[in-house]
């Protein structure tokens, strides 16, 4: 019994360790999602959703019937007389007053709330599309501190290696010391090196732990030390030359925007058509000869017609074919400037591409002449100084491999960050 609850411990122990292994990995594809939803930007999304529906619903009210209340009272130094006299018909009082409720129902506005309306949507989507291109440079802040953090991964492996081949270099000269075939100076030459390679260590760690606060700081939770970023395989990554950039969806939004303004201009010179009912209670009434206080009615339709908005309206629509120009201009600076990019960054790949083909060649021929150096060092022929020599180059040719293989890796996400695939 005892045994079986032993066994049982063990493998919740393994399962437990096993999770939290798999926990504390983080691809980058995560970091991206994190840090985009951790951006205090993003909360700018909701503010202008609901802006757009208080201007909308504000738009939409243009249609309800429009009333006004108002009163007034009045001296004036002469009143109409009728130059006979009437019995019974006094003259009108030099002091008038008057309250009135005005209702105005529109049955033609001429297209003003349609263009209202169309004017807000456009103008969201303006500040949408620019809230995306301001989020969009995290992606690549985001990409430099991940792939960093990499490099810094992939060379603490690679001193771990050199540290086991100084060490067993270090026990190597201690035999041939022991045995009259090495000396002290040699012993110290090996230490030298192994105190480097531990120095080198200790920035190497301090710069990724640096590296994972400022990404933990990004993506709005504390990453672990021992936490694991996954390597992206650079066969995996498509990538294509079609240009999807949110700069592209901003230029399209603001054209659309210019479009809007231009169906407010024509809506400003057409006519407008609505009901009206007045009702009121004064002295004197509509008739002007009862000199008491009455309340009194009118309605009826009216129509407008404002013909002073054409004198401008030529103008203005120039001005926004202007600011379409402009956007235009922009978008083909921002394609030819992206376009260039992108050819430089091919170019880097291909040649990234080209230089890892020699970096396992090169890799093996070190190591051919460290492990001759090392045989030449046992039969005495070669000084410990020029081995150090040779095991430091074999590492320097193992460490450009690294470096070139997470160079063409950023190299790839440069340019899915450049065309946004």
């Amino acid at each position: 019994m005892k045994s079986t609850h032993n066994k049982l411990i063990c493998f919740l122990t393994i399962f437990l360790l096993s999770f939290s292994t798999v926990s504390a990995q983080l691809t980058i594809d995560e970091c991206q999602q994190k840090a985009k939803a951790n951006y205090p930007l993003i909360k700018r999304y909701d503010l202008i959703e609901k802006s757009k529906g208080y201007t909308l619903s504000n738009a939409g009210k243009g249609y309800l019937p429009q009333i006004s209340l108002s009163a007034r009272a009045s001296y004036q130094s002469e009143v109409t007389q009728i130059p006979i006299n009437i019995p019974g018909v006094e003259g009108l009082s030099k002091d008038q007053y008057a309250a009135t409720i005005d209702v105005s129902q529109t049955i033609w506005d001429g297209g003003v709330i349609s263009s209202q309306k169309k004017i807000t949507n456009a103008g969201a989507e303006v500040e949408q599309q620019q809230a995306n291109v301001d989020i969009y440079a995290l992606k690549d802040r985001v990409n430099q501190l991940f792939f960093g953090t990499l490099l810094l991964d992939a060379q603490l492996m690679q001193n771990s290696i050199l540290q086991d081949n100084l060490q067993k270099n270090y026990e190597t000269i201690a035999s041939y010391k022991a045995n009259g075939i090495a000396n002290q100076a040699d012993l110290d030459a090996v230490k030298v090196e192994q105190l480097k390679a531990e120095q080198n260590k200790t920035q190497i760690k301090a710069n990724r732990k640096a590296y994972l606060e400022m990404l933990s700081t990004m993506i709005g939770e504390a990453i672990a030390e021992n936490t694991t970023l996954v390597k992206p395989e650079a066969e995996n990554v498509l990538v294509s030359n079609n240009i999807n950039r949110p700069e592209m969806q901003l230029f399209e939004a603001q054209h659309n925007l210019f479009e809007s303004q231009k169906s407010m201009i024509k809506a400003g010179y057409m006519p407008k058509l609505n009901l009206f009912v007045q009702g009121g209670y004064g002295k004197p009434g509509l008739n002007m000869l009862d000199n008491e206080f009455s309340p009194y009615y009118m309605g009826g339709i009216r129509l407008s017609w404002n013909f002073s908005s054409l004198y401008t309206q030529k103008n203005d629509r120039l001005k926004l074919e202007v600011n379409q120009s402009n956007v235009a201009i922009q978008k083909e600076t921002f394609l030819y400037n992206t376009n260039l990019q992108i050819t430089q960054e091919n170019n880097n790949i291909k040649k990234l591409s080209d230089m890892m083909k020699y970096d396992n060649d090169i890799i093996s021929l070190r190591e051919n002449v460290r492990k001759s150096a090392e045989a030449k060092v046992a039969n005495g022929t070669l000084t410990v100084i020029e081995l150090m020599r040779e095991i430091n180059a074999e590492d320097l040719a193992k460490q450009d491999k690294i470096l070139h293989d997470i160079q063409l890796l950023m190299a790839i996400y440069d340019l899915k960050w450049t065309v946004d695939n």
